[in-house]
């Protein structure tokens, strides 16, 4: 038996302190969210274009997306009709608002939101709530909110704006580190102080250094808790793959873990079988800091589409999916819509292989109950 205590976010109780991190597109799907949920954690779901696979999409993609974030999440609970099932949804994507009220009418237990400060995500879950009352609908309990943060400055600005704009606070807070898969929340000079960026990081991370703004966030935080009279729970991030790492971070002061490139190479995800091979495949050496077209430094694995983007080649735009809030289709390296639906289709040589910086630590294939617990058990 795991000797965690479970994560409790206010009236809603995760009985194993483990949250799957959200991986778009088409990686955390219903399959792994309904999982994780199913083994006693909280399975997250991606709306990163989630809707990929609709027949529409290309034509009508706001359409498709919406359509997408409620049959997914529908199948997700018939899989945990019990368990904790909610969504991650990016701040830097067009349409946030529209994803984050589809989420919420969903009947989603938890909004985990980053790349970007979700300055207006408690506006958005209101209206939604707001539209669901107008039209007679009941809710059994509202959706837990939670922003991503990476610095104690981000928690600040955060909880400082949630308070004056909307009189509340997070419901729980997620830190995630510098060893993340994906987008990341620092700048490249940040994730070279921290040693983060190197071909040998297990050597090169400073730890310790990162540990201390962690522990500064959970003040910032405290701080909030204090103001509201009310608990809010810190989940860390970034680089955890084994029951040591869990162990550390409770150890600081955290409630729970969101780990997700652990969960990647289990037979539950919806990532194809050539995606987890990749990771099984690569060697550290392989796992690289890119420039991302969100504007962000990301992690993710040296294949030949990423060699031919280091190098200045820039792969043919036909379409544009007006995915991100900030994107120029004249001056953007390549088109992240195309690169990541490619990955969750199996096209290896054209497809961003976005991944945390353990990838390599994947050996073969596991089930998301033997991950589970890998990670409390040991």
């Amino acid at each position: 038996m795991s000797n965690f205590k479970p994560l409790v976010i206010g009236d809603l109780k995760i009985e194993k302190p483990v949250i799957q991190g959200g991986m778009g597109v088409g990686i955390s799907l219903h399959r792994l969210a309904g999982a994780v949920a199913k083994a006693g954690g909280m399975g997250l779901i991606s709306t990163a274009q989630i809707g990929f696979r609709e027949p529409d999409f290309k034509t009508n993609f706001v359409e498709a997306n919406l359509r997408a974030i409620r049959s997914e999440f529908k199948k997700a609970r018939e899989i945990s009709p019990e368990g904790a099932i909610g969504f991650n949804i990016m701040v830097a994507t067009k349409h946030y608002d529209m994803w984050v009220k589809e989420a919420v009418k969903a009947g989603a237990d938890a909004i985990i939101s980053g790349a970007g400060l979700p300055v207006s995500l408690p506006e958005y879950a209101e209206a939604a709530y707001e539209e669901m009352k107008a039209m007679g609908k009941k809710f059994l309990r509202r959706t837990k909110l939670a922003p991503i943060v990476s610095t104690a400055k981000a928690a600040m600005v955060i909880c400082k704006m949630w308070d004056r704009k909307y009189h509340r606070v997070p419901d729980f807070v997620v830190v995630e580190g510098p060893l993340a898969g994906g987008h990341l929340g620092f700048s490249k000079e940040q994730l070279t102080q921290y040693g983060a960026d190197s071909a040998d990081v297990e050597k090169t991370y400073d730890q310790a250094a990162y540990d201390e703004e962690v522990k500064a966030i959970m003040k910032v935080v405290k701080g909030y808790e204090e103001k509201y009279d009310t608990h809010i729970p810190v989940v860390t991030a970034g680089g955890i793959y084994t029951h040591e790492d869990v162990k550390h971070q409770f150890e600081l002061g955290a409630e729970g873990v969101q780990v997700a490139t652990r969960f990647v190479t289990t037979e539950e995800c919806d990532a194809p079988d050539v995606y987890k091979q990749a990771y099984i495949q690569a060697s550290k050496e392989d796992i690289v800091i890119t420039q991302s077209p969100v504007g962000m430094p990301g992690r993710a694995i040296l294949n030949p589409f990423l060699k031919k983007i280091k190098e200045g080649e820039r792969p043919a735009i036909r379409a544009c999916f007006q995915c991100l809030e900030h994107c120029d289709i004249k001056t953007i390296p390549y088109c992240i819509t195309n690169a990541l639906v490619n990955a969750a289709e199996g096209a290896e040589d054209t497809a961003l292989l976005f991944c945390g910086s353990n990838a390599f630590r994947s050996e073969r294939i596991e089930t998301v109950e033997g991950v589970m617990n890998a990670l409390l058990i040991g």
